[in-house]
């Protein structure tokens, strides 16, 4: 929050007490935290009383916006009723067992199991554990490489971290780990090559991939992780055909196709999932966040009978099934999950994301000509604008500029918030968003955009681009 004024208690009072995610805590005490009291609907309220339109849907997260009552009930019942239990050693709750039903019948692809985690992070570093276990299982101790990919986001524990592709994310943390590897980020905008067409890339990004396969050693690596649409990374949406031209080579060698659809699920891309929208086949599937809208932690890791079975097989020779969390499966959590469910399906939320999918995009589109912006991309209701200084060659501002966090600056000042991603301004507004609100939402951009515009003007800030 951009201010000159003194900061008020609260705030000082989470400066002298919070240490802050994602921010830079060098600058924190200068301008203070936005300190967000109440939310209703697609707005939050600071203790000010200013109101915002949540453009971000928190962290891609709050899908069915703030105060919904019928999630409020459903947590204070099933506060009332079974406040707190686990999964272990073959315990079990209704909340648990009907969430995992729902996952199930709402899956892809064919799901045998469902394990729950508290988060994504821990959805994904799951993922990995269990690749590893399989494989074991199956004899085969050599085959657990992971690859990932340059610009990807899946999560900040240690393994989860190194699967990211952000160096932010690995920058003082010593990451990532050994057996993690990272393949191209199939951005065609950025990374295309002169007079390289789409479908030239997308050859060019699979023949990358099998060549890292090939030197690697395929009896070496168990899987590869990805999401449809590239959230944190900057809204990257991958080019038409990337998905099935890689996973033709992960089935040469007999590797899996890990689907983290921590972003994308839930009707987020203008499908159940967003493997869907983007032509994905995966083995497993890792969710979370839209699970329960955001109203309390929950991720949950599905599998497919074949390689359960390989795990129980595994089971029996060690003597038990060695993995789990406290809060994984807890019950608060999965109620919550059941009653989101229940609402997308009751409210048709698919089908107004859809009705509203083509605002967005003649509203995205439109931004495309922004003198700031050099791509804007967009699937379903996710959106990314990248900031350049200079639109013919793309170039880039230079880092220390922060054009793009300028704009999220201005923005907050007029009432609406989104997310610097680096030189990217991401969207992802809450899905039971009406169509005045969204107009407000990019109205209020816009005028955002030009503010930062006559900065740039103003300081020259485009003849030190990089």
């Amino acid at each position: 929050m951009v201010t000159t004024a003194p900061l008020s208690n609260v705030q000082q009072r989470d400066i002298d007490a919070v240490l802050h995610p994602y921010t830079p805590l060098h600058t924190l005490s200068e301008n203070g935290p936005l300190v967000v009291e109440r939310g209703q609907g697609v707005f939050i309220y600071d203790t000010q009383g200013n109101e915002y339109i949540e453009g971000m849907s928190g962290l891609w997260c709050a899908g069915l916006g703030f105060g919904d009552e019928e999630l409020v009930e459903a947590a204070t019942e099933q506060l009332k009723t079974l406040p707190y239990y686990h999964l272990f050693a073959a315990h079990g709750t209704e909340p648990a067992i009907e969430l995992a039903e729902k996952l199930k019948e709402l899956a892809p692809v064919p799901i045998s199991k469902v394990f729950f985690t508290s988060s994504g992070s821990e959805a994904n570093d799951t993922q990995v554990k269990l690749a590893w276990y399989y494989n074991n299982a199956l004899g085969r101790p050599k085959k657990k490489k992971i690859i990932s990919r340059m610009k990807a986001y899946h999560g900040v524990t240690i393994m989860s971290a190194s699967l990211t592709g952000l160096p932010v994310n690995h920058n003082g943390f010593d990451l990532p780990v050994d057996g993690v590897l990272h393949t191209d980020c199939p951005h065609y905008y950025r990374f295309g090559l002169d007079g390289e067409t789409e479908a030239e890339f997308t050859a060019r990004m699979a023949l990358s991939l099998r060549q890292l396969i090939e030197r690697e050693d395929p009896d070496t690596i168990a899987a590869m992780i990805a999401e449809p649409v590239m959230g944190a990374g900057g809204v990257i949406v991958p080019p038409d055909g990337y998905f099935s031209a890689i996973k033709e080579i992960l089935d040469e060698y007999d590797i899996m196709l890990i689907d983290d659809e921590v972003i994308n699920g839930f009707c987020r891309t203008g499908n159940w999932w967003g493997c869907q929208t983007h032509d994905m086949v995966p083995t497993t599937i890792s969710a979370a966040k839209q699970m329960t809208s955001a109203y309390a932690p929950l991720g949950a890791v599905m599998v497919p009978d074949d390689i359960y079975q390989a795990y129980v097989d595994h089971s029996s020779k060690l003597g038990t099934f060695g993995h789990g969390f406290t809060y994984g499966g807890h019950p608060l959590g999965c109620a919550l999950g059941v009653k989101a469910i229940e609402i997308y399906q009751a409210r048709d939320i698919l089908g107004h994301v859809r009705t509203l999918i083509p605002l967005f995009e003649q509203r995205m589109t439109a931004l495309a000509d922004h003198p700031l912006v050099g791509e804007a991309r967009f699937s379903g209701l996710m959106g990314g604008l990248e900031i350049v200084a200079e639109k013919m060659t793309k170039r880039l501002f230079a880092p220390a500029d922060g054009v793009a966090a300028k704009a999220s600056a201005f923005l907050e000042k007029r009432g609406a918030i989104l997310r610097p991603l680096g030189d990217t301004i991401a969207l992802c507004p809450p899905m039971i968003i009406r169509e005045d609100e969204l107009n407000a939402l990019f109205d209020r951009l816009e005028a955002a955009l030009d503010e930062a515009e006559a900065v740039v003007v103003k300081e020259g800030l485009r003849g030190a681009g990089v």
